[in-house]
């Protein structure tokens, strides 16, 4: 992937796999944020802000650990997400999102409309 500096914001733009294709953006964006966790863990960061790991396994309720943490990595493989080490006794590490990952809030806003819009409550749900 290559990097592109734009006034004072890094922007990184993302590596063209299937150049030429009209469809190439939307895969490109469903490859970062496609994987059943990345778009709720965007959305929390992006209505609580920079988060503990605790208080994102919270936040983002019934995800394990274990994938919890695999995501984020990935997120911040990815540079949406950053990784920061507050403090070291006792070790704890605050995750927030950065400019590139805070680009996908219109993406995230969009999907959390369509999504009250159109699902529905399961029928054995009480009303």
């Amino acid at each position: 992937m290559s990097d592109q500096t734009d006034s004072d914001d890094s922007i990184r733009e993302l590596e063209v796999w299937c150049a030429g294709e009209e469809w190439c953006p939307v895969t490109t964006t469903a490859t970062l944020i496609g994987k059943k966790w990345h778009p709720v863990i965007i959305h929390r960061l992006l209505e609580h802000g920079p988060s503990g790991f605790n208080d994102l396994k919270t936040a983002v309720d019934g995800i394990s650990s274990k994938v919890l943490s695999d995501s984020l990595d990935d997120l911040a493989e990815n540079d949406l997400v950053e990784r920061e080490v507050v403090s070291e006794k006792p070790f704890r590490v605050q995750y927030s999102l950065t400019p590139h990952g805070q680009s996908l809030e219109p993406v995230i806003d969009a999907m959390r409309d369509w999504g009250m819009q159109h699902l529905t409550a399961p029928a054995d749900a009480d009303p």
